[in-house]
């Protein structure tokens, strides 16, 4: 390209982000860069504050880097601040990306740009007063732009690094400037789920955004051109009930090339395909998987489609698992069982308050009670009162106590392994439960870069304890019982609500 060319084009942002600047393709090679439509769509329609839960591999974060190198580059005094997942990230994209494309500019523009101030392994400056830069985090207060490179994996691995992102990071970027945040999801937790969750009721309300509000992008696997495979094999009925879903819920019709690619590919990553090719918004944070201990089998309560409509059965017990957590944090989860199938329909959680609360809870509830299973530190007297909770719930009323045995927590968690295919979740009634199962995890070690072999103690643990108490105790067989002394609280037990 000539000099002339260049000086006549360069006042125009659109045209230099498609012929200025080169990148390594997935083999390696130098080519030009030129935004495909996922990055074009970007382009035409950002907004200040943008956040972008995807597909892998539509090349979001190839685009933010060429986009604020083109920024600094054309305006003085401009700060772009790249954040990365992990250091061998951080060296990636500076290297291959920010650092590729200034080493290939064109020679006259490079010589009337000058010569960088600054070039680190993870920073660029320039004469005009610029710079661009790769980091972990930042806490600078003179970014105007800011790019956070899979956020999602930085809230679930390091939390605590995800909230000095929010709080330093994001907030040194003043309305007016621009904020661009992308990630496969890892399941609904942590800020990355939230801004997107938020801007997602923005965009449903039809709400004005203001320059500090989130706008969503969500860029689902099926927008690729080049994810179809021409092949001609049979498809599982279970295949065919997911792509007739995909058709009549969201209205995603996809052709047979398109399908047999998902297929091929889903065989591929197993559990993994919601969160790494999404199709929906709600797929791409349904499950998390990176540690996280029943990834295989709620992704197939998605793919089954057992998360629906599912009201309380007339005629048929409802039993409640409990977890009667630390910090006085208990959870209760009604089930139903339904020949072969556990039916979740109901959850109540809080904390703060004493066993009386609730009773009182489910009493409102009306439901007709079967069996209620609590852990087995239900048993432990309280040195104050000399009483169990199981006594104390009983006095209150409460029929059908079942203790779960202690377990090991490897066993509990196989037990409820076991009878997950038989789990179906009410979509909006137990919309928490199915949540934290997803994100039931084992804890993360950031020194070793492992995960450890224990839960993570959560919000998501209590759920998960609640089930497995449930599960420990669920037969088809089972007779159910109460060798509690009745007759000590005889007439308790015959005005009991709960009998």
């Amino acid at each position: 390209m000539d000099e002339e060319t260049l000086q006549n084009h360069l006042s125009d942002r659109k045209w230099r982000m498609n012929n200025l600047y080169y990148i390594k393709d997935e083999k390696g090679n130098k080519v030009l860069f030129r935004p495909n439509s996922t990055q074009t769509y970007l382009m035409d329609n950002l907004w200040f504050f943008n956040i972008i839960p995807k597909a892998r591999q539509l090349g979001i974060t190839t685009f933010f880097t060429i986009l604020y190198l083109d920024q600094i580059l054309f305006k003085d005094n401009q700060t772009a601040t790249i954040i990365a997942h992990t250091e061998k990230d951080m060296k990636k994209i500076f290297r291959n990306k920010i650092k590729f494309a200034w080493d290939n500019l064109h020679p006259w523009l490079k010589g009337t740009i000058g010569d960088p101030n600054t070039n680190t392994a993870n920073e660029l400056s320039f004469p005009n007063g610029s710079l661009i830069s790769v980091a972990l985090s930042s806490r600078s207060d003179t970014v105007q732009y800011l790019h956070i490179s899979e956020f999602g994996k930085i809230c679930m691995k390091y939390p605590e690094k995800a909230e000095e992102i929010v709080t330093g990071a994001i907030n040194s970027v003043h309305p007016g400037c621009m904020v661009s945040i992308e990630s496969t999801a890892e399941g609904r937790e942590g800020p990355f789920y939230d801004f997107s969750m938020k801007a997602e009721k923005n965009r449903k309300e039809g709400r004005e955004l203001t320059a500090m509000d989130f706008k969503i992008f969500f860029f689902p696997w099926y927008i690729d051109e080049r994810y179809k495979l021409v092949a001609n094999f049979a498809m599982s009925a279970e295949d065919k009930e997911y792509f007739k879903t995909l058709e009549s819920k969201h209205k995603i019709k996809l052709t047979e090339d398109q399908q047999r690619w998902y297929i091929k590919k889903k065989e591929l990553n197993g559990a993994k395909m919601f969160q790494e090719y999404p199709s929906t918004l709600d797929e791409a944070f349904a499950v998390s998987t990176e540690g996280a201990y029943f990834s295989k089998e709620m992704n197939r309560v998605f793919l089954q489609n057992r998360i629906g409509h599912f009201p309380v059965r007339d005629g048929v017990k409802v039993d409640t698992w409990w977890d009667l957590g630390m910090n006085d944090f208990n959870v209760i989860i009604f089930a139903q069982t339904v020949g072969a199938s556990i039916f979740i329909v109901d959850v109540y959680y809080n904390h703060g308050y004493k066993l009386a609360h609730y009773v009182d809870i489910m009493r409102e509830k009306g439901y007709s009670y079967g069996r209620h299973i609590l852990p087995h530190d239900v048993e432990v007297r309280d040195l104050s009162s000399g009483k169990t909770r199981k006594s104390t719930l009983f006095e209150l009323g409460v029929q059908n106590i079942v203790v779960a045995e202690k377990a090991s927590v490897s066993d509990g968690i196989e037990r409820i392994r076991g009878l997950f295919s038989r789990f179906y979740f009410d979509e909006t009634r137990t919309k928490k439960v199915y949540e934290c199962l997803s994100n039931y995890r084992k804890e993360w070690d950031p020194r070793l870069g492992v995960f450890k072999s224990m839960p993570r103690h959560d919000e998501n643990s209590h759920f998960a304890d609640a089930v497995r108490n449930g599960c420990m105790k669920w037969s088809e067989e089972e007779v159910f019982s109460n060798d509690y002394d009745r007759e000590r609280y005889k007439k308790k037990t015959e005005q009991s609500f709960f009998s």
